[in-house]
C-alpha cells in the first residue's frame, strides 16, 4: 500500500493483521471482541486516558516512573512496590532491548537466562513473549494504569498484545520511535507500521475503549531544540488521529531552562490543537508529558536528586499533566526498585508543594512562546507544503530535505547536520541551522543569543561548546562554560 496519510480501510488492515499476528505464536491469543469486553469490564480506574483528563480538569501533574525486567513475578513486585513504597500515580512496563528489534527469539532465550540466574537479564518486560494472559496479570496487579513503553520502530505485533492484554496507553510514534533509535529504518516503513498502531487503537475506540497515544517528545533526549520536538509531536498527532485516536499525550524532553521550558510546556497543546483543529479533527483530547533530563546525570546521589527535583519543579510549573521521573542513580546503571521508588517520592514532593504555583507572563517568558512557536510552524507548514497537504508523504520529504533535522539521531534517513548549544542563560539555541526553513529573524535571534555567550566566554561559538553542554549536568553545571 503507497504511504499516504489516509485512514485505513477495515480490509487493509485486517488482511495485515494476520501476518502481524502470525510473527510470533502469542499472537494466536489475540481476540479483539474478547479484549474489548475485558476493557470494558476493568472499567476507567485502569484508564490511563481517564486518568489524564481527572489531572488536566483538576490542575494535577501525575507522576509516573520508568520499570521493566525480565521474570513476570518480578515485573509484578516491582509495579507493587513503585506503586505502594513510591506512590507512583500512574505505571509503565518498560519493554526489553530484543522486542524492541522484533528479536522475539533472542527475548525468549533471555527469559530462560534470567530464570537460570535469578535475576533479569534482560533491561525490559518481554511482553510479545509473555502474551496476552501475562500482562493481564501485569495490569491486574496494581489498580493504577500502566502505559506500555518502548522505543520500536515496528510496534504492532507489541501492541496488538499488550493491548489485548489490558494496557489502556501506548507510547511512539513513526518518527520518534524510529529516528532516534534505528539506523537503516526507511520512514516510509515506520510511518506505515505506526498507521497500523493507530488504526489498532482507532479501531479499540470505535468499539468503546479508549486507548491513549502518547508521543515520545525527547527524541534524542540531549539538547533538543523545543522547535524540533515540538514539530515532531504535532506531526505524530496528526497522523494518528486519522487513523481515529481521539486521546494524545505529546511529550517534551526538559532542556534545563526554565523559562524556555515553561514556555515549550504551555506552547505544546496549543499548537497540537490549533493543528489538529485546522487539518479537520474534531474531538481530540490533547495532554502533555514532560521527561525529566534525559541527559548524562551526576554519579553523586545527592546530587542527582537536585536534578530530579528541577525536572519535578519544571513540570509543576509549567502545568505538566503528567512528568516521566528519573532516578538518582542515572549515571551508575539500571535502577534498584528502592531508587527508582526514591525518585518518584522525591519529585511529588516538589510537585504538592507548587501545586498551586506557576510561571508569571514575564516579558522573557512571552519572547520564548513566540520564539517556539514561530519555529514550530515554520517546521509543520513546510512538511505540510512539501506533502501537499499529506502530512506522511510530506514527513519523508521533510526529513530528505533537512527540513526536520534531528540532532545525534543515529537514523541515515536524518540529515545530522543540525547543531545545537546553550545560550549564556542555558536556553538551547541554533550554533547551526542547517536547513530549518527559518526566516532570517529567527536565524539571527539564535546566532545573537550565542553571540553574548561566546563575549562571556571570550570565545567563538563552535563545536566545543556543543561538547562542553553535553557533559555540563553530569558536572554539576547546565551551561558548559571552559575551565
Amino acid at each position: 500500500m503507497e504511504l499516504k496519510n489516509q485512514k485505513w480501510p477495515a480490509d487493509e488492515f485486517f488482511s495485515r493483521r494476520r501476518e502481524v499476528l502470525a510473527a510470533w505464536p502469542t499472537g494466536r491469543e489475540v481476540d479483539l471482541d474478547e479484549a474489548v469486553a475485558y476493557h470494558r469490564r476493568a472499567g476507567a480506574g485502569r484508564s490511563m486516558a481517564a486518568l489524564l483528563d481527572q489531572a488536566r480538569t483538576s490542575g494535577r501533574t501525575l507522576a509516573q516512573p520508568r520499570a521493566g525486567v525480565a521474570l513476570l513475578l518480578d515485573q509484578i513486585e516491582l509495579l507493587r512496590y513503585l506503586a505502594a513504597e513510591g506512590e507512583a500515580d500512574c505505571l509503565p512496563a518498560t519493554i526489553d532491548s530484543y522486542t524492541r528489534q522484533n528479536r522475539y527469539a533472542e527475548a525468549q532465550a533471555g527469559i530462560e537466562e534470567s530464570r537460570a540466574a535469578g535475576r533479569s537479564m534482560l533491561n525490559g518486560f518481554p511482553a510479545v513473549n509473555y502474551g496476552v494472559a501475562a500482562c493481564r496479570r501485569v495490569v491486574e496487579a496494581v489498580d493504577v494504569p500502566v502505559q506500555v513503553r518502548h522505543g520500536t520502530p515496528d510496534a504492532r505485533l507489541l501492541a496488538e498484545i499488550t493491548l489485548a492484554g489490558g494496557f489502556t496507553s501506548f507510547e511512539g510514534g513513526g518518527i520518534s520511535y524510529n529516528i532516534p533509535y534505528a539506523k537503516d529504518v526507511p520512514l516510509e516503513k515506520s510511518i506505515a507500521d505506526w498507521q497500523y498502531v493507530d488504526r489498532l487503537a482507532g479501531w479499540y475506540l470505535e468499539h468503546g475503549v479508549t486507548i491513549n497515544r502518547e508521543f515520545f517528545g525527547p527524541l534524542t533526549g540531549t539538547l533538543v531544540p523545543p522547535g524540533i520536538s515540538h514539530a515532531v509531536g504535532v506531526i505524530e498527532a496528526l497522523l494518528a488521529a486519522e487513523q481515529g485516536v481521539k486521546n494524545v499525550t505529546l511529550g517534551y524532553g526538559q532542556c534545563g531552562n526554565l523559562i524556555q521550558d515553561v514556555a515549550a510546556m504551555l506552547t505544546l497543546p496549543r499548537l497540537a490543537e490549533d493543528y489538529l483543529e485546522r487539518c479537520g479533527y474534531r474531538g481530540v483530547t490533547v495532554t502533555t508529558v514532560l521527561h525529566q533530563w534525559m541527559g548524562g546525570f551526576p554519579a553523586d546521589e545527592s546530587k542527582a536528586f537536585g536534578v530530579i527535583a528541577w525536572g519535578a519543579a519544571t513540570a509543576a510549573l509549567a502545568g505538566a499533566d503528567k512528568v516521566i521521573v528519573k532516578t538518582p542513580h542515572e549515571a551508575v546503571g539500571v535502577p534498584g526498585k528502592e531508587a527508582n521508588a526514591a525518585g518518584i517520592k522525591a519529585t511529588k514532593q516538589v510537585l504538592n508543594m507548587l501545586r498551586d504555583q506557576f510561571m508569571p507572563p514575564t516579558p522573557e517568558l512571552t519572547e520564548e512562546i513566540a520564539v517556539i512557536r514561530a519555529e514550530t510552524t515554520a517546521i509543520v507548514d513546510k512538511t505540510l507544503d512539501l506533502g501537499d497537504g499529506d502530512v506522511a508523504l510530506g514527513t519523508v520529504r521533510a526529513f530528505k530535505a533537512g527540513v526536520i533535522d534531528v540532532p545525534f539521531a543515529p537514523s541515515r534517513f536524518n540529515a545530522g547536520r543540525l547543531l545545537p548549544a546553550r545560550d549564556n542563560r542555558g536556553a538551547v539555541r541554533l550554533l547551526e541551522p542547517a536547513n530549518l526553513p527559518f526566516d532570517r529573524a529567527l536565524l539571527d535571534f539564535h546566532r545573537e543569543r550565542l553571540a553574548e555567550r561566546g563575549r562571556v566566554e571570550n570565545r567563538e561559538p563552535g563545536f566545543q561548546m556543543v561538547i562542553d553542554d553535553i557533559y555540563a549536568i553530569g558536572k554539576g553545571m547546565l551551561v558548559g562554560r571552559p575551565r
